[in-house]
């Protein structure tokens, strides 16, 4: 028989139902890194939809989240990541997904038979290049980003403080 079956003592044949496997159905995240960006966000889902769509994947939800992509802060992510049911994660750029260690990723997910689809892959294709521009990206939002402006105000306070 070209199913598998099992064959009772009495003779009766048993088809064997196989078991469902996980959802092959596709999570859509989208991330945008400010509050003010909100427009943007909506975009990148309508064109993740339509990606999805014309390759004829069944979308199974769509997550959206706003936040930086230069730390692992992001709930609705790791979220995505911990459930195994969702086998597949479908975001337009590798950087929506992570600014660093995209490859960790895919790896872990490709472990437990899941993965990251990338609607936009016109990115940079040289690892090298892509390593540089991620540690650019890193040491600018460091250098000009939330902590650097913190530091700046606590140095001006001690200053005023000990000037008096």
């Amino acid at each position: 028989m070209p199913v598998p079956y099992t064959v009772t003592p009495t003779g009766t044949i048993l088809v064997d139902v196989p078991k469902a496997e996980e959802s092959d159905s596709v999570v859509i995240y989208a991330r945008v890194s400010s509050s003010d960006q909100k427009a943007d966000l909506d975009r990148q889902v309508a064109r993740l939809c339509q990606f999805a769509t014309g390759k004829g994947l069944s979308v199974s939800r769509v997550v959206t989240e706003v936040g930086s992509g230069l730390n692992g802060h992001r709930a609705k992510f790791l979220c995505l990541l911990k459930d195994k049911k969702n086998a597949t994660i479908l975001a337009e750029h590798r950087d929506r997904v992570s600014r660093f260690g995209f490859a960790y990723i895919e790896s872990a997910l490709s472990a437990q038979n899941r993965k990251i689809l990338i609607a936009d892959a016109t990115e940079i294709e040289s690892d090298l290049v892509q390593d540089m521009v991620e540690v650019l990206t890193s040491f600018c939002a460091r250098l000009y980003g939330q902590r650097a402006a913190k530091n700046k105000a606590q140095k001006a306070i001690e200053a005023m403080q000990n000037a008096n």
